[in-house]
């Protein structure tokens, strides 16, 4: 077979295969317009001339390329990664491929990437933006864009959205540790500007308040990331409060920080959960994993990547499409991080 050379054209391989220019353009485009025989003839030509397609001069004729697009807020956390295998086995199933940009919770990265991908002309954009309020968004949409928020609740109805009930995700973890027998719990997570962490706590907190409980055993540690490092500063600090103000339970506003306050109880020589019981919230993989199984509030999120995905293709081809806020119930799995 001869190898790919750029300068084979559609002609050459309709010259090779014995149709029309416009068949070889049919079997590119709408292959079940043509007969197999005639197909599997032009597939052949193309396999043995080594042709491959111009999808840049296609995307040009289209006004689109053929490809969806997802700026993810943390890389590092293997809840993105979940969403995005999401969004892309929807791609997939559409035909298109994903191409995938992490801002790492910088706006500045985040606004290039997206300026990028406009210029590319995806059909779409999903993006777990660093602020759901920006105006940026706003711009992205006005320029004609079809744009889904993930992961995020955004005021109004002029974007669609997919998102968690996070409160509710926040009362379901304090109630459990509560029912547990816990009447000193630490709520670790931050910084506090991002809208899951101050709605999970807002969660927490109600459900603290409905049992009647004294809001100083309420204790919050503030950590600057939600990563597996903060989570053992986190627990560092934990170990050095007063053992009347020390906290019997944890719980965490993600895995990440869950599973490094796990491995700082454990180095400190602390039974988990005899000593320390600990919550965390997305419900990744490495949760059931970890050495002592986490609790977790789980979160659909390859459901949040499909029912993004769907969202976003309905904008993109419906001229009918209405903007939907598509908000999913979380659901608590207790392990033995917090069953003695």
């Amino acid at each position: 077979m001869a190898g790919h050379s750029p300068s084979v054209s559609v002609k050459d391989v309709a010259a090779a295969a014995g149709v029309s220019i416009g068949t070889v353009s049919n079997v590119l485009n709408r292959p079940d317009r043509v007969a197999a025989p005639t197909r599997d003839r032009v597939e052949r030509a193309m396999a043995d001339l080594g042709f491959v397609r111009n999808e840049s001069a296609r995307s040009l004729r289209a006004g689109s390329t053929r490809a969806l697009a997802y700026v993810m807020l943390d890389a590092g956390n293997p809840f993105f990664t979940d969403v995005a295998e999401g969004i892309e086995r929807a791609a997939e199933h559409a035909g298109l491929s994903l191409f995938l940009c992490n801002s790492g919770g910088r706006a500045r990265r985040e606004a290039t990437h997206v300026e990028h991908l406009e210029q590319q002309r995806v059909q779409g954009l999903l993006i777990t933006p660093v602020d759901p309020e920006s105006r940026t968004l706003d711009a992205i949409a006005a320029r004609g864009m079809p744009l889904v928020i993930v992961d995020r609740i955004r005021k109004g109805h002029q974007f669609c959205s997919v998102a968690v009930d996070d409160v509710l995700g926040g009362r379901l973890a304090v109630e459990h540790l509560i029912d547990q027998g816990h009447r000193r719990v630490a709520l670790i997570g931050g910084p506090l500007s991002i809208g899951q962490v101050a709605d999970r706590f807002e969660g927490a907190r109600a459900a603290w308040a409905e049992a009647r409980l004294p809001p100083d055993d309420l204790v919050v540690i503030v950590v600057e990331t939600l990563t597996v490092a903060e989570g053992r500063h986190a627990g560092e600090r934990l170990a050095g409060l007063p053992s009347g103000r020390r906290p019997t339970a944890a719980f965490c506003a993600n895995d990440l920080v869950a599973l490094g306050l796990l491995q700082q109880a454990t180095a400190a020589g602390l039974r988990v959960p005899d000593q320390l019981a600990i919550v965390g919230y997305d419900d990744i993989e490495f949760a059931a994993a970890a050495a002592v199984p986490l609790t977790s509030v789980r979160q659909p999120r390859q459901e949040l990547g499909r029912v993004a995905s769907a969202l976003v293709l309905d904008e993109a081809s419906n001229p009918g499409h209405q903007h939907q806020q598509m908000i999913f119930t979380p659901e608590l799995v207790a392990r033995a991080s917090t069953l003695g």
